[in-house]
Parts: structure tokens; sequence; C-alpha cells
């Protein structure tokens, strides 16, 4: 949601929170997961955000009609996810992290209770994970493998649900430390950002 003055945050509690920062008050707070909620993110330029719970979920709520909610997706083994991250240029999509997972999940909005794709290119445990600025099809990946990945999703399988279908990488980075931060900033598209121990780096794609 491009509002700049609407601010949204989570809690172990369950509840989420949204805040009006330019009355410096709270608009709203819901129980958003029967856990804990360990992630927030408004989609891009509409009127909706998700939420990563500790029951193994990832729901969708409008602003408009906080009183429901959509279950975007429930991994059977109640895993905890523990991040989310909206597609910055197709608000259908959305990268998810469970815990102490090696996979990352895609999730598109329009097929609920369906993982999208599935990229397990790595070989510990996902990190972080940041979309393409200016792509609807590119992501990259870090994990404690040390690597960067960058994905390419596009082709038959972005149309529609192709967890079957295994990707590739399409480009490999070995930092040589466990990653613990991936940023594809907005300013520069053709710069990643990582960071690991005690260094920062910045890698030309």
């Amino acid at each position: 949601m491009d509002d700049p003055s609407t601010m949204g945050t989570c809690s172990i509690d369950t509840t989420c929170t949204l805040w009006d920062l330019s009355k410096q008050t709270i608009k709203t707070q819901l129980i958003a997961h029967e856990k804990e909620v360990y992630d927030f993110a408004f989609a891009p330029g509409v009127f909706t955000f998700a939420t990563a719970g500790a029951d193994g979920s990832i729901r969708q709520f409008d602003v408009r009609d906080l009183a429901h909610s959509n279950i975007l997706y429930d991994n059977q083994n109640q895993v905890p996810f523990v991040r989310l991250v909206w597609n910055r240029t197709d608000p259908k999509l959305i990268a998810t992290i469970m815990m102490d997972s090696n996979k990352v999940t895609i999730l598109d909005i329009r097929f609920p209770s369906i993982a999208f794709q599935e990229l397990s290119g790595h070989n510990a445990f996902v990190n972080s994970v940041s979309w393409a600025p200016t792509s609807h099809y590119h992501i990259s990946t870090a994990g404690d493998d040390a690597q960067v990945l960058i994905w390419d999703i596009s082709g038959p399988q972005y149309q529609a649900p192709a967890v079957n279908n295994i990707l590739e990488p399409i480009l490999t980075y070995h930092a040589g430390e466990e990653i613990t931060s991936v940023l594809w900033p907005i300013s520069n598209p053709e710069w990643i950002f990582i960071s690991f121990g005690k260094t920062a780096q910045l890698l030309k794609v």
C-alpha cells in the first residue's frame, strides 16, 4: 500500500497493528494468527497486506474490511513461516520462507492453498529473499550455505502453479560465510547488496 502515513507491525501475541504515523495513533489492532506473527508486508500499490505466522499459514487482509482474511497458504506440517516478500512489480506474487528451510516458496494469490513454485537450490537454511525492482520474473535468495542465487521464474510456469517443475538458478555467488541478508535496491537495480559476518558487499548483476 503506497501510503507513507500508515505503518504495520506484527507481534508474538498473535496480533497485527496498523498505525497512523501522521497522528501518532493506532488505527486498529487485530488477531491475525493462532500463534506468533513473524512477518508483515503491504502489497505494492493496493489495499492489502499479508502476514506470516508460527501456525504455518500465510494470510491476506484488506485494510478496507479487516473483519475477514484469506488464508493464502497453510502448510500441513504447521512449520512456521518467518518471512514474506511481495513482488515489487506484480502484486499477485509473494515469496515466503519457512523456519529452518532450504527452500523459498512462491505463492500466487490467484491460487490459494497451492505452492506456485518452490526454489530449492540452497544446501542450507534460507535467510533472506529480495525481488528484482524492475522485473516480474527475477528474484534473489541467500542463506547459510554462503550462496546468493538469482532465479528467473518466467516461462510457462509463470502462468499457473508449477511446483513440480524444478528450476535452476541463473546466477550464483559464493560469499565464503553464511549470508544473513540480501537486497536488490530500487535505486540501483544493476547491483545486489548482501551482508555476512562483519562484511557488506555489492554485487554487479
